[in-house]
C-alpha cells in the first residue's frame, strides 16, 4: 500500500474511513492531554476530517497533513472555510485562520515541522497502514515529535482473518511494541464497537474491539 492508493481512493469517493461528524472519543478524552490553550496540535492523514475543526474550537492552532488535493479542497469548501493555499519550495501549504494542512507525505515531515506540536490525535492514521509500515510509521512519529507531545491514539482489534484492511487490526501488544519505548501507555477505553461500524458487520465480521489509548512521552 503506498500513496497511489489513497490518492486513487479520494479520487474513487472511496473513502468510508470519513466519519461525517465529531468523533466521540476525541471530545470524550481530549482534555486529558492537557495541552494548552493556543497550543499547536497534530492530525496525521487528517483527510477531511471535522475534528480538525473540533480541535480549533477548542482554542488550539491545528497542523494536518494529507497526501491527497481533492480532500484538503472538500474540507475547506464543505465547512465554508475562508483559506490560502501557498507553496514553499515544492511543498503546497493550505491555510485558514489557525488551522494549516500540509499536502505532502507523512515521511517527509521533519521534527522542524513539528516543533510546536504539544498533542497528536490519531485516529485513522496507524490503522490505516499494514503492518509492514505501522514500525516505519511509529518510528518516524517518534523521530519528529517534540518530547513534550501526547498521543491521543485509536485503535481496533478484531480476527484480521475475517475482514482485509483498512482499517487494520492493531492489537494492544503491538501498540507497546511500537510505542513502549518512549511512552507510558494508558488504556482510557475498550469497547465492543461492532454496532457502531455496521459496514464492517457487512465485511465479515462478527467481533469487533475498539480501544483508546492515551500515549504520555516518558523521556
Amino acid at each position: 500500500m503506498n500513496t497511489d492508493y489513497w490518492l486513487e481512493s479520494w479520487k474513487q469517493n472511496k473513502i468510508g474511513f470519513h466519519q461525517h461528524e465529531i468523533n466521540g472519543h476525541l471530545s470524550s478524552f481530549w482534555k486529558q492531554l492537557n495541552a494548552e490553550d493556543q497550543s499547536q496540535v497534530f492530525l496525521p492523514l487528517c483527510g477531511k476530517s471535522l475534528d480538525l475543526l473540533w480541535l480549533r474550537q477548542q482554542g488550539h492552532h491545528v497542523l494536518g497533513i494529507e497526501i491527497s488535493a481533492i480532500a484538503i479542497l472538500d474540507f475547506f469548501v464543505e465547512n465554508n472555510l475562508t483559506f490560502n493555499s501557498r507553496y514553499q519550495n515544492d511543498l503546497q501549504i493550505w491555510e485558514s485562520e489557525h488551522l494549516t494542512i500540509l499536502q505532502d507525505d507523512f515521511f517527509n515531515l521533519t521534527a522542524h515541522q513539528l516543533l510546536d506540536v504539544a498533542g497528536v490525535f490519531d485516529r485513522a492514521a496507524l490503522v490505516a497502514l499494514p503492518i509492514s509500515l505501522r514500525q516505519k510509521y511509529a518510528q518516524h512519529l517518534k523521530n519528529i515529535l517534540s518530547e513534550k507531545a501526547k498521543i491521543l491514539l485509536i485503535a481496533f482489534e478484531y480476527d484480521q482473518s475475517k475482514m482485509d484492511g483498512p482499517p487494520f487490526a492493531v492489537h494492544e501488544a503491538e501498540i507497546h511494541e511500537l510505542y513502549g519505548d518512549r511512552y507510558e501507555i494508558k488504556l482510557l477505553l475498550s469497547q465492543d464497537a461492532l454496532d457502531n461500524y455496521p459496514s464492517f458487520r457487512s465485511r465479515g465480521l462478527s467481533c469487533l474491539t475498539e480501544k483508546v489509548y492515551l500515549l504520555t512521552p516518558t523521556i
